[in-house]
């Protein structure tokens, strides 16, 4: 199917995780082959629906086991690799679908097994966080647990290349979060986030997403602030991370991967004609 014309009237869903919104696209029975402008027309708060993220759903790779394949769109129009709060929210919208309790969503980043718990909640397992400087990535050989940049923070990937910050003030993402993002140690530009340590089972984070901007949440950044202050020893393998639209909990079992859990809301449905 070409890209979309005026006569075509496309369905989308808007669902959030924990404020972390999203528009979201079931091209399974077709392809729409959205391109960089339209989606971030669509993702413009003003001119478009509004979003975090644009999601695109899509068959599944054959001999595989997951139920889709998830791209993930930023609202400049570049792809990310994956997205914890986007996960859930898709899982959610499959186990609504088809009555299973447990999803496998494929992404660029690899299959995000997920599953409902009985309080309503979704649990995503997003795969072990990868720690080498070549992994985040960096433009150089780092110590990523302690970059050679201002404030000393560490760096990993959950997918997607994060940078946390421990400090005592996490506004300062706001005048600082940009900057960052287009540091030149990140070739890929990085998800910077600012980390508060309340006590070793909770935190308060917030995000600057690349190509989004501050958000109200990040699965990811979630993720990735939990996976940095344990391998400083800061926290303990469960904890509770408070960011501004909500909460998530973040377990790290000693098998090394990362279970991000959260609530789910569906916003509303529409069609898209442009």
């Amino acid at each position: 199917m070409p890209y979309i014309t005026p006569t075509m009237r496309v369905p989308f869903i808007k669902m959030h995780g924990a404020g972390n919104d999203f528009v979201i696209v079931d091209e399974r029975a077709g392809a729409v082959d959205f391109s960089e402008e339209q989606v971030r027309l669509l993702a413009d708060r003003r001119r478009g629906i509004g979003c975090d993220q644009f999601i695109t759903l899509h068959p599944p790779p054959a001999h595989t086991d997951a139920d889709l394949l998830m791209r993930i769109r930023n609202p400049d129009g570049s792809e990310a690799g994956a997205c914890g709060n986007a996960t859930r929210c898709v899982a959610e919208m499959l186990f609504e679908q088809n009555g299973r309790p447990y999803q496998v969503i494929r992404t660029v980043a690899g299959d995000l097994p997920a599953e409902r718990l009985a309080d309503g909640r979704v649990r995503v397992d997003l795969g072990r966080a990868r720690l080498g400087w070549a992994d985040v990535p960096l433009a150089e050989p780092s110590d990523t647990l302690h970059l050679l940049l201002p404030g000393d923070p560490a760096a990993c990937s959950v997918g997607n290349p994060h940078v946390t910050f421990f400090v005592d003030d996490v506004d300062r993402v706001e005048q600082e979060g940009a900057a960052f993002e287009r540091h030149a140690l990140f070739p890929d530009r990085v998800n910077v986030g600012y980390a508060k340590i309340i006590d070793r089972a909770h935190m308060r984070l917030r995000v600057w997403e690349r190509g989004a901007g501050l958000t109200l949440a990040c699965g990811s950044g979630a993720s990735a602030a939990a996976v940095n202050a344990h391998r400083r020893g800061l926290i303990e393998r469960h904890v509770a991370i408070e960011m501004d639209g909500g909460t998530l909990e973040i377990d790290l079992p000693e098998n090394g991967r990362v279970l991000m859990t959260g609530p789910v809301a569906m916003s509303f449905r529409g069609e898209i004609g442009l």
